[in-house]
C-alpha cells in the first residue's frame, strides 16, 4: 500500500513532524511505500495524502490544540501551532498503538503489522488541561541525556524545555568527570570546560528550536554573572571578591560576603545600583537570545540569607523583587520586547509583597516553587477547612513550610493581590523524593494526582525540576506526569495499566502488582519520617520486600531478563534493592555495619551503569540514599 505524507510548508517543526511520521510508520509496516511531498499550503483538491501542517483551521495559540482528521490513510494532522502539528503526528501513531514510554529509543514501543487504508483512520480534536508541561534540566547529565529527554517531550504531549543557568555546566561535570578523573580512561585530565558545554547547548537549542518547545532559561545566575560572579553550580567560590562588588552583597550578621557559595548569595535589594545592573542584564540577555520564550528572574538560591541593612529591612524581599520585575517591564517595553518573565514565589519569596504590586501582568507568569513540601500527600489534599496558622514573615528567621496546606495557602496570598495573566508549579517530585519509593508506584500517584489538579489550586501547568534518568524500575512516575498534564480527567489506575500492558505486554499486570506490592512495603511515608513506625514492625515490611523481590525474580524476572530492556532494567533493580534494604534494617537496627552494607550498595550501582545508563541517575541514587538512611532511626 502505499502512503503519502504532504507537508504544509517549509517550517523546520513540520518537516521534521513529517519524516517522523514516515519514520514510524515505516517501523509500523516496512512493507508500506512511503513518500514526503512538500506543498507552501493546504490544497483540498489534492487527494489520497495525509497533509501535516497548519492549514488555517485551527486559531494560533500557546495552548497545543491538536486536530486529527484521516480516514483510509487521507486527511490531515494539523494544530494550533507547530509544536502542535508534531504533537499531532505522535498522537497519530498513539491512536494506532504506538506507546512512547520513556525517553530514549527503547521507549518506544512500535508494533509491527500489516496496516491497512481502513486502519489509517483517525480522528482527534483534543487540547491539553494545561499551557506549561515542561521538564527542567537537573541531576548529573551527559548529551545524549539531555537530547533523550527533549526527544520524547512531544512524543507524550510534554512541550517546553527549561535550561538552568548561563552555562549549565555543573548538571554535565557531575556525569562526565567520572571519565576524566579514571587514570584508565583515555579522557583522563581532559576535564569539561565551560566552553566545552556551550558548544553541546548549541546542538541541544537546535533539538528544542526543531520540536518548537517553548524554551525556558536561566534562573540562577542573575545575582552574580551581572556582577562579575562566576556561578554555573553551587561549588565553594574561592575566587577574591571586589570591594565594589562587597559593598553590594546582602549584610547578613554584620558582613557583606558570600553566604556559603557564590549562588546561595544574596545582594542588597535596596540599592538602585544593583537594581539597575540585574535589569539591565536581563534586558541584555533578552536582546541576545531571542530565541528564549520564557526567562526566568530569581533571585539567590537558599533561604534566610537576606540583606539586613537598614534600607533593606524596610519592606520584605518579594517588595523589592517586584519592584525590580516592574522595572524590568519597563525597559522590555521600551526595547520592543516581547518575551515572558517568569517570577519566582520560593523559600523567603514565599511571603507575598506587602507595599508593591505587578503593573504589567500580561508580562509575567508566576512560578509557584514549593521545595520544602512532603510528598507524601498530593497538593490539593488538605482539609479546606480547617483552620491553617501562618507564620509572620521574620527576616532570615524563616522556617519554611513542609505541609501541603501551607504552601498552597501562601500561594493564594500572592493570587489574591498579584495575579499574573500565567503560572504554573515548579516541582520537585523526580528530583530526589522518587528515591524514597523503591517500587516507583506511589510516587507516581502522588505526581498524577498533582498534575490534575492544578487547576484546583488556581496553577496552569508544571515545569518538572527533575533528573534526566527517572525510568528506573520504570517510567511510570513520567509517563503518569504527561499524562495528568494533557488530560486532568485522566485516571491514574488506566494510565498504570497502559504503561505495564506496553512495558510488558501480557505481564503488565503482574509487574504493576509487584511494584506495588513493593512501593507499600517500603512505605515511602515511613522512609520520608512523616510518620513513625515501630522498629520491629518496619524491619519485617523490608524483610518481606526482600523476599517478595528474590520470589518475582526466580519466577518471571530472571527468566525474561534478556527479552527485553525493561525486564533488564527489573533485574538490575532487583539486585540493589535488597542491598539498600540491608542497610536500610541495619540503620533502623543502630547497627554499625550499615555503612558497609550501604558501600556494597554503591558499588554494585556502579557494576550496572553501563545497562541502567539511561534511566537511573547514578550519581543521585548513591546520594540521595545517604541522606535517607540517615533519615533513620527516627528520634
Amino acid at each position: 500500500m502505499r502512503f503519502t505524507i504532504a507537508q504544509i510548508g517549509n517550517h523546520e517543526t513540520v518537516a521534521f513532524a513529517a519524516r517522523e511520521l514516515k519514520r514510524l510508520i515505516l517501523k509500523m509496516d516496512r512493507f508500506l511505500t512511503t513518500d514526503i511531498r512538500i506543498y507552501d499550503s493546504f490544497d483540498p483538491e489534492v487527494k489520497r495524502v495525509v497533509w501535516v501542517g497548519l492549514d488555517g483551521s485551527l486559531k494560533r495559540s500557546l495552548d497545543e490544540t491538536v486536530s486529527i482528521k484521516v480516514k483510509s490513510g487521507a486527511g490531515i494532522i494539523t494544530g494550533s501551532n507547530e509544536c502542535a502539528v508534531l504533537i499531532g503526528v505522535y498522537r497519530f501513531m498513539y491512536e494506532l498503538g504506538c506507546r512512547f514510554i520513556r525517553p530514549g529509543a527503547d521507549g518506544e514501543k512500535i508494533p509491527e503489522r500489516s496496516l491497512s487504508a481502513e486502519d489509517l483512520t483517525v480522528e482527534v480534536l483534543d487540547t491539553p488541561s494545561y499551557r506549561h508541561r515542561a521538564v527542567c534540566i537537573e541531576g548529573s547529565v551527559s548529551f545524549d541525556h539531555v537530547y533523550n529527554m527533549i526527544d520524547w517531550l512531544p512524543k507524550v504531549g510534554m512541550s517546553g524545555y527549561f535550561v538552568q543557568f548561563f552555562t549549565p555546566s555543573t548538571f554535565f561535570k557531575r556525569y562526565y568527570r567520572k571519565f576524566y578523573k579514571d587514570p584508565a580512561d583515555p579522557d583522563f585530565e581532559n576535564e569539561l570546560t565551560d566552553d566545552d558545554v556551550d558548544s553541546m547547548m548549541k546542538v541541544i537549542e537546535k533539538e528544542i528550536a526543531l520540536r518548537s518547545l517553548k524554551f525556558h532559561a536561566v534562573g540562577h545566575g542573575w545575582t552574580c554573572v551581572p556582577f562579575g560572579i562566576e556561578a554555573s553550580g553551587w561549588e565553594e567560590y574561592t575566587k577574591e571578591i571586589p570591594e565594589e562588588t562587597k559593598k553590594l552583597l546582602a549584610e547578613v550578621k554584620g558582613e557583606r560576603n558570600i553566604f556559603q557559595c557564590a549562588l546561595n548569595t544574596n545582594l542588597c535589594y535596596s540599592n538602585p545600583e544593583v537594581q539597575e545592573r540585574m535589569t539591565d542584564a536581563m534586558v541584555e540577555y533578552c536582546r541576545t537570545h531571542p530565541a528564549v520564550n520564557y526567562l526566568h528572574f530569581w533571585m539567590a538560591d537558599g533561604s534566610n540569607n537576606h540583606c539586613e541593612c537598614e534600607n533593606c529591612r524596610k519592606m520584605r524581599p518579594s517588595d523589592f523583587y517586584v519592584q525590580m520585575l516592574n522595572k524590568l517591564d519597563k525597559k522590555l517595553t521600551a526595547e520592543g520586547i516581547e518575551t515572558k518573565i517568569v517570577c519566582l514565589i520560593y523559600v523567603d519569596l514565599l511571603w507575598e509583597p506587602e507595599e508593591e504590586r505587578i503593573e504589567n501582568p500580561d508580562r509575567f507568569v508566576l512560578m509557584f516553587a514549593p521545595i520544602t513540601r512532603t510528598y507524601s500527600a498530593a497538593l490539593n489534599d488538605f482539609d479546606k477547612s480547617a483552620p491553617v496558622e501562618l507564620a509572620p514573615y521574620k527576616r532570615n528567621e524563616n522556617k519554611m513550610p513542609s505541609s501541603v496546606a501551607e504552601n498552597v495557602l501562601r500561594l493564594k496570598k500572592w493570587q489574591e493581590t498579584h495575579l499574573a495573566d500565567d503560572s504554573f508549579d515548579f516541582d520537585y517530585h523526580l528530583m530526589w523524593d522518587h528515591h524514597f519509593d523503591p517500587g516507583y508506584y506511589n510516587v507516581a500517584k502522588i505526581l498524577h494526582k498533582d498534575m490534575c489538579e492544578l487547576e484546583l489550586i488556581g496553577l496552569n501547568g508544571m515545569v518538572s525540576c527533575q533528573l534526566q534518568r527517572t525510568a528506573f524500575p520504570t517510567a511510570l512516575p513520567l509517563y503518569a506526569m504527561a499524562k495528568g498534564l494533557w488530560d486532568k480527567n485522566s485516571k491514574f489506575e488506566d494510565v498504570s495499566r497502559e504503561y505495564f500492558a506496553a512495558a510488558f505486554g501480557e505481564d503488565g499486570e503482574k509487574v504493576e502488582k509487584y511494584l506495588s506490592e513493593l512501593s507499600d512495603l517500603f512505605d515511602p511515608v515511613f522512609l520520608r519520617a512523616n510518620k513513625k513506625v515501630e522498629k520491629d514492625v518496619a524491619i519485617a515490611n523490608i524483610e518481606k520486600a526482600k523476599a517478595l523481590i528474590k520470589e518475582f525474580s526466580a519466577k518471571e524476572i530472571n527468566k525474561k531478563a534478556d527479552t527485553s530492556p525493561d525486564w533488564k532494567y527489573l533485574q538490575c533493580h532487583a539486585e540493589m534493592v535488597p542491598l539498600f534494604a540491608d542497610a536500610l534494617i541495619a540503620k533502623i537496627s543502630e547497627n554499625t555495619d550499615w555503612q558497609l552494607y550501604k558501600k556494597i550498595f554503591d558499588q554494585t550501582v556502579d557494576k550496572n551503569a553501563h545497562i541502567t545508563d539511561t534511566v537511573l541517575d547514578d550519581v543521585f541514587i548513591k546520594g540521595d540514599s545517604w541522606s535517607l538512611l540517615n533519615r533513620h532511626p527516627q528520634k
